[in-house]
């Protein structure tokens, strides 16, 4: 892959309980200078990100729900609002891990669509497309469960599968982003997430259909492909 290419599958991600204002200046800068597709950063910091990217070819990503989905449906529609009033483009929001293994499935679809419902409304008040990225954290579910999972993803109509939020035992895998990918629409994206941390990981992952990688190495990743 081209380091361009390279750089317009990435969301530069910053979302470490210790991260700063500063971090986040920093990962923007970054994000800007080399082009990737966004910066994905807490709630919080949503208006500073969008401020400091205004221009820039980079989207303002952020999570709702994150890291476990245990928010109620109200809650999650309510917030990608917040988010997107406040600047966002992008919002990540995780599925209610806890409820999907209770076999509660029609609480998430309901969940999910409330919050496409939400992106939909308040970006096209804005005059903006606003992209749904479903979190349904893999490392938890069993094949039957992620071929469910990628089912009520249609049906909410997001616009990505992800596969991780970085938080849990483990992040992404080939298996898993092939998996997703051979079982979803073919205008629905894959993003892989969670222990991506060099560019030959990155082209995996791209290689078993991801379109989109996040990621918190996206710099060194950059100046790796650079070489």
């Amino acid at each position: 892959m081209l380091p361009e290419e390279i750089a317009k599958t990435i969301d530069h991600t910053l979302l470490r309980a210790d991260a700063t204002a500063v971090d986040v200046e920093t990962l923007c800068r970054e994000a800007a200078r080399y082009h990737f597709a966004a910066v994905c950063i807490f709630p919080h910091y949503v208006p500073m990100a969008a401020s400091l990217l205004k221009g820039t070819d980079v989207k303002t990503c952020t999570v709702i729900s994150f890291p476990y989905g245990a928010d109620t449906q109200r809650v999650k529609a309510l917030a990608a609002d917040d988010a997107i009033a406040r600047g966002a483009d992008e919002v990540d929001v995780v599925i209610n891990i806890s409820a999907f293994l209770s076999k509660e499935f029609g609480l998430v679809r309901d969940e999910l669509t409330g919050v496409v419902h939400a992106a939909r409304v308040r970006g096209g008040n804005l005059g903006r497309t606003v992209i749904v990225k479903a979190i349904i954290e893999t490392c938890y579910l069993d094949d039957k469960l992620k071929l469910l999972a990628c089912k009520i993803c249609e049906q909410a109509g997001v616009d990505f599968v992800k596969t991780s939020t970085g938080v849990g035992p483990h992040g992404a895998t080939i298996a898993d982003v092939e998996l997703l990918r051979d079982n979803l629409d073919a205008h629905i994206g894959v993003k892989a997430s969670g222990g991506i941390r060099s560019a030959a990981d990155l082209e995996r992952m791209v290689g078993a259909g991801a379109v989109r990688v996040g990621t918190s190495a996206g710099a060194t990743i950059m100046q790796e492909s650079l070489v």
